[in-house]
């Protein structure tokens, strides 16, 4: 094992300590091109750039966005430069990369609203004193069409319609924009306009982060290295997603937050120990021989919510979690503490909840009113699907609930 560490003008130190990159370099990656090259750079002590784009589609970070944040927090110990790119042009065009339906367009006011708070969120992750904070806007909305066509030599109609997704969309008789086809070069870009060395993403992104090495072929630059992670699925069982309402956010209330991670199956609890939370592998190891030996999975269940409340918020938050939890799903109680919605007295309650993420669709919220699952704390069950709000608290299946405050 090497250990040693090297320093910049008045950067930060970088740290070569091969164990620490041979984690880096395994938990939680399903792929590396080149893996060879990469620590190769990690081990020579030069400061690498680090890449991570975010499109704001929504206003919350989740868990699952969350880990290449986490791995990029990684490579910050270390001491290399992050470099966070906040797509907010991208967002626009939209990435097809896990749709099976053509991804509608964002418009400007939508993306501001979004983006709002992404810096206090991402803050909860890595150290924000040490990122380049970018926006993709600044340099992908001054290309002209000339530039656009020239970029566009790079990529052929063959390699995009060789993508599942697409290959599926085109064989279903489905709508493939030429606007979806742009997106890997706007990405593929912004690392020509930031100089990257490695760029990081999920796993369903990497013809898009591979897409940064052909760009900054064509622009005569090193080609970056890309590592992209494992995908975290969410409370559903599919792939976390803002679109697909099952996500749990890093600003999600203390019990909202306990009570989806207790929601989350059991044959998932093992990763989502590796990829959420800073436990050693050799911790987690300990606790998945629990599992093999017979400990009921709620109890390993109840150790993850509280280790993942403590991270975004802190321990006695997290404590009063778990014993509100143990208490309203226990004894049918009511927790101390649930999510408070203000709202004007003309909102739909349906709008107001799906905004905020409690119901992730109006198809959702009728399948709940239907199936007799939402009722105010006092029984009486709520059978029309367009009622307006009103001053209540109510339980929504079998463990949310909701405060609902309307203003005079």
């Amino acid at each position: 094992m090497r250990i040693g560490c090297g320093s910049i003008g008045g950067m930060d130190k970088v740290i070569v300590d091969e164990s620490r990159i041979d984690e880096l370099l395994t938990r939680g990656v399903e792929d590396i091109f080149i893996k060879e090259e990469l620590k190769a750079a990690l081990m020579s002590g030069k400061q690498l750039r680090v890449k991570l784009g975010i499109d704001p589609t929504g206003p919350k970070i989740h868990l699952g966005r969350a880990i290449p944040l986490r791995k990029l927090r990684e490579f910050q110990k270390l001491g290399h430069q992050a470099v966070l790119v906040v797509g907010d042009f991208t967002a626009q065009i939209g990435d097809a990369s896990d749709k099976t339906e053509k991804r509608p367009m964002l418009t400007r006011a939508q993306i501001d609203e979004n983006i709002k708070d992404y810096k206090n969120q991402i803050g909860k992750i890595i150290d924000i004193s040490k990122t380049e904070f970018v926006y993709n806007n600044d340099w992908l909305s001054k290309l002209s069409f000339g530039d656009v066509v020239k970029m566009m030599e790079c990529f052929t109609v063959q390699q995009m319609l060789a993508r599942r997704n697409f290959k599926d969309r085109y064989e279903a008789g489905k709508e493939i924009t030429l606007r979806e086809f742009l997106y890997p070069m706007m990405q593929g870009y912004d690392s020509v306009a930031i100089k990257a060395d490695v760029e990081l993403g999920g796993f369903d992104q990497l013809f898009n982060v591979k897409a940064g090495r052909t760009m900054q072929e064509f622009f005569g630059q090193e080609k970056q290295s890309v590592m992209v992670g494992t995908m975290l699925e969410g409370t559903d069982g599919r792939k976390m997603a803002t679109s697909w309402g099952n996500i749990i956010t890093v600003v999600d209330e203390p019990f909202d937050m306990f009570g989806k991670l207790m929601a989350v199956r059991d044959e998932l609890i093992i990763k989502y120990f590796t990829l959420c939370t800073d436990l050693s592998l050799e911790e987690i190891s300990a606790i998945e021989d629990e599992l093999k030996n017979g400990a009921n999975p709620k109890d390993i269940k109840l150790q993850l919510a509280s280790t993942i409340v403590t991270m975004y918020h802190d321990e006695k938050a997290a404590a009063l979690a778990k014993n509100s939890w143990i208490e309203t799903f226990s004894k049918g109680g009511v927790p101390d503490s649930i999510p408070e919605l203000h709202t004007n007295k003309e909102d739909v309650l349906a709008d107001v909840l799906i905004k905020e993420g409690i119901v992730s669709s109006k198809t959702d919220w009728r399948r709940l009113i239907e199936d007799g699952a939402v009722a105010d704390v006092d029984g009486n069950v709520l059978t029309d699907a367009k009622t307006l709000v009103a001053n209540s608290t109510l339980k929504i299946g079998k463990k949310r609930f909701v405060k609902i405050v309307v203003l005079e």
